[in-house]
């Protein structure tokens, strides 16, 4: 089961994922939204990405970077912080866009999208290495879902979403093992897109280079 509790000045381990929140919480900011993404890397499918504000002073033991927690963990605190969330939000922007405008830029729409999202609205963000384009105070943090409590959470939300998408998307094509990969370019994956070739859902920039050096293995 996951704790949460108020922050009070002890558990120092567990409270340090709150460093910057708490900076930012003695400044009188009280509405502080963290961003994350996930999927930029992929070759298949959307980029999603999340905007969470926690309360003041909660703390959730075993909140940290998605990519470190197990899957069972991951369902578990996307549960919890859905439930102690002042505000949650996700945007997604698909396949054709992703392509018509770059991996980077579609990141950055998805999270301006899930920052408008919010109600109520943010007074100031915390960015995983990303600038929202919106006329909001923000600090971007490199590897800020492994530092920062509010990027963590936005970090599980963002990846549980982008998962169960992924386990619609392999009822449609179960060839490629969509489910297992989350549409990474692994082994298994490459092998697949050169047996079948491309579905509409591949990132077409993406797969260009990928296929050629698969190819060239054989």
């Amino acid at each position: 089961m996951c704790r949460f509790f108020r922050y009070n000045g002890e558990r120092e381990e567990i409270a340090a994922m709150l460093h910057e929140e708490t900076g930012l919480w003695e400044k009188g900011y009280s509405r502080i939204a963290g961003v994350d993404e996930v999927g930029r890397g992929c070759l298949f499918g959307d980029v999603v990405a999340a905007a969470v504000i926690m309360p003041q002073g909660l703390i959730l033991e075993g909140v940290d970077d998605s990519k470190k927690l197990s899957e069972k963990k991951r369902e578990e605190l996307y549960d919890v912080i859905m439930k102690e969330a002042i505000a949650v939000g996700i945007g997604t922007i698909d396949v054709k866009t992703i392509d018509e405008i770059n991996i980077k830029q579609a990141s950055r729409l998805a999270m301006k999208l899930a920052v408008e999202q919010l109600d109520p609205a943010p007074d100031f963000l915390l960015v995983d290495a990303e600038q929202v384009d919106l006329d909001i105070r923000q600090m971007a943090i490199i590897h800020g879902d492994a530092t920062s409590q509010s990027i963590a959470a936005a970090s599980i939300i963002a990846k549980v979403t982008r998962d169960r998408m992924c386990r619609e998307w392999d009822k449609l094509h179960p060839e490629y093992g969509i489910a297992k990969h989350k549409g990474y370019a692994t082994r298994q994956h490459r092998e697949m897109l050169i047996e079948y070739g491309p579905t509409p859902l591949h990132r077409k920039l993406f797969i260009r280079n990928v296929m050629v050096m698969q190819q060239e293995l054989f």
